[in-house]
């Protein structure tokens, strides 16, 4: 594995002086495209969840000409309406304590010390504005009787700061930011392009300047020249096959990209979400989150004894072990996901799991005793529904199973405060960026990231890229366009000629039970390295033993899919090596041989503070190394203790 100390290449562009006035300096100092030659820009921005959908949204009504690409039917199926149970904001409404620095604070804490202040703090900042902006839009928000917006609490935070519309949040936050792309794309500022799927970006004198896509309907080769590029594809945690994330969700797009000269930063720093239905069998195509709110009201349990098997009902309240309210009694249910997923774990690897044994009670019993069926119905009534039809049990009358889960990707490509990443032009949003949450994402920061990089960070900062200037004309006619497209033809024709045996599905279910087992919610040194070797193997036997039926020339489902694989054996060996190399456990990042006498995370500050940025250098095995250094001039570093 090559390394390189050459963090003179990442200038982050954060702002120096006092975090609280860092932004708007950035602001106030950055340049300006006038009204009048806004529209002679054309910026492609692919992806339509609530980061690309935001960005191309107020883009266009900025007067740009956007091009939007997104791989689903419609922009209203990205998965960002899949985040059901909130968005922070700093509002402090219920008037218990919040506050823009508390939220920052909490934010850089949650995430273990790996995040870069500024951004976080510009995060906590636009949060309030974000509320605002959907408000305004109609996102229909629950509201206390005297019709102030309600707020409940998240893990990681004794605050209640999340607004939230029942238990599919995210399906209207997406609903508000559809309503106004479809403004402009009927204003005639964005034109929309669904069913494509990115599959190269086209740099032409070291500038992003356009894409190659592939129709998904048709398998036409289509390209698309721009002034900049917004990359809004979101995570990647469908490399462990069974995730909470939509099966077309994938790294493609952010892979493309990496092996054009964009970094990708803390690849192993992936969110293990602990309150998801456990897995029932092999042919289960994803996994179902089940949300974080349902901590606010349910009690997490197992059996005080191993091999316990009785009923819940059976089981009386000494005999059981409300496990998280013991270990962590100032947070109780509501620690970080990280946390609570590493402490369903070890109760269930000391043979007190239920079900099937990798399974922990979450019970309402308590909770509707105390408030009453119908308000419990009120504040979750459709999560319990979906619940009740999957599991074919009532949460009401037995308590949920749940076991933690892939759910979020705090890796990503690296960018700087402009949201730009190591190629200039190509800006990074949302999850499919590295910046805001460090090595652990508090639970409802997904949501207010995705927007707030849409909404109001970018406009600022791409106008500020386009009115540096030196950008010529360009179209899909430079010999770039030419050599992309060939490429892309190229792996098409390869995966499509080998005429294996072993189908791409089975591919991806080996390879995400590898990474699952040896990068999931715990690693270490020996499981790393042996994982790193198999993968390679496993990459090996794919691209000589993959069967992908079909042609290129249409619809076809395994051809769509054995591209992302492909990506994902390359991405997965870099998540070991970044693993591997990271000798600390930090959030998420739980390495076995650092821990304190607990058995909490054990940090190492004094080498390890600092953003893993991996650039691409022909091989997975040759990635050159580079290290951002962090500095924490307003939060101290601290151990992170939720006791």
């Amino acid at each position: 594995m090559a390394t390189d100390n050459t963090e003179a290449k990442l200038d982050s562009r954060a702002p120096s002086g006092p975090v609280e006035t860092s932004w708007e300096r950035h602001k106030r100092d950055a340049r300006l495209v006038s009204p009048a030659n806004k529209r002679k820009f054309t910026i492609i921005v692919v992806g339509t969840g609530l980061a690309g959908g935001s960005a191309a949204a107020s883009l266009a009504e900025l007067g740009y000409n956007v091009v939007n690409l997104c791989i689903q039917d419609s922009p209203r199926r990205a998965h960002s309406v899949a985040a059901q149970g909130g968005i922070n904001a700093a509002k402090n409404y219920p008037n218990d304590g919040d506050s823009v620095f508390r939220l920052f604070y909490d934010t850089v804490k949650g995430g273990d010390f790996r995040a870069r202040e500024a951004n976080v703090y510009r995060l906590a900042q636009e949060s309030v504005n974000i509320i605002d902006q959907c408000v305004a839009q109609g996102v229909p928000f629950a509201r206390e009787y005297g019709g102030m917006l309600a707020n409940r609490s998240f893990g990681g935070a004794q605050v209640s700061r999340t607004f939230y519309a029942r238990g599919q949040t995210g399906q209207q936050l997406l609903l508000g930011a559809y309503g106004s792309l479809m403004r402009q794309v009927h204003a005639g500022g964005v034109k929309m392009f669904p069913r494509r799927e990115m599959l190269d970006l086209v740099v032409i004198d070291g500038r992003a300047r356009g894409v190659v896509c592939r129709n998904l309907v048709t398998g036409a080769l289509e390209r698309y020249a721009g002034d900049a590029v917004l990359l809004c594809t979101g995570g990647y945690s469908t490399v462990f096959f069974l995730s909470t994330n939509a099966v077309n969700s994938n790294a493609t797009a952010a892979w493309r990209c990496y092996k054009r000269g964009a970094y990708f930063a803390n690849p192993c720093f992936t969110q293990i979400h602990p309150t998801c239905i456990p897995r029932v069998g092999e042919q289960q195509s994803k996994l179902t989150l089940m949300s974080e709110s349902l901590r606010n009201d349910g009690r997490v349990w197992v059996p005080k004894a191993a091999g316990d098997k009785r009923l819940p009902g059976q089981i009386a309240e000494s005999e059981r072990d409300y496990f998280l309210e013991r270990m962590y009694p100032a947070f109780g249910n509501l620690v970080p996901r990280d946390i609570a997923s590493r402490a369903a774990k070890l109760v269930c690897d000391e043979g007190r799991g239920v079900g099937s044994g990798l399974a922990v009670y979450l019970d309402f019993s308590d909770a509707v005793k105390r408030l009453g069926k119908e308000t419990i119905a009120d504040r979750y009534g459709n999560l319990f529904e979906m619940y009740r039809e999957i599991t074919n049990h009532d949460p009401y009358e037995t308590p949920m199973q749940i076991y933690p889960a892939p759910h979020y990707t705090m890796g990503g490509l690296w960018v700087d405060y402009n949201l730009m990443s190591t190629i200039p032009g190509l800006h990074v949003l949302g999850e499919a960026n590295f910046s805001d949450h460090g090595a652990n994402r508090l639970g409802a920061s997904a949501l207010m990231q995705g927007l707030c990089d849409g909404y109001f960070v970018i406009p600022h900062t791409l106008g500020h890229y386009l009115a540096g200037g030196g950008l010529v004309s360009v179209s899909t006619d430079h010999a770039a366009f030419a050599e992309a497209e060939t490429r892309v033809k190229e792996q098409v024709g390869k995966l499509l000629a080998i005429g294996g045996r072993k189908s791409v599905r089975e591919f991806h279910y080996q390879l995400g039970t590898l990474l699952w087992d040896r990068v999931g919610m715990a690693r270490n040194a020996t499981g790393l390295r042996g994982a790193i070797e198999k993968i390679r193997a496993m990459r090996d036997e794919f691209w000589n033993n993959v069967r992908v039926p079909g042609s290129g020339e249409d619809f076809n489902k395994e051809l769509e899919m054995a591209g992302r694989v492909a990506d994902y054996f390359e991405l997965g060996e870099l998540m070991c090596r970044d693993a591997l190399e990271r000798e600390e456990s930090c959030g998420c990042h739980f390495r076995e041989e650092y821990r304190t006498e607990e058995g909490e995370c054990k940090r190492d500050d004094e080498r390890f503070s600092f953003v893993s940025a991996w650039e691409y250098a022909g091989r997975t095995g040759d990635a050159r190394l580079h290290r951002e250094p962090l500095e924490f001039d307003t939060v101290h570093l601290a151990t992170r203790q939720y006791k």
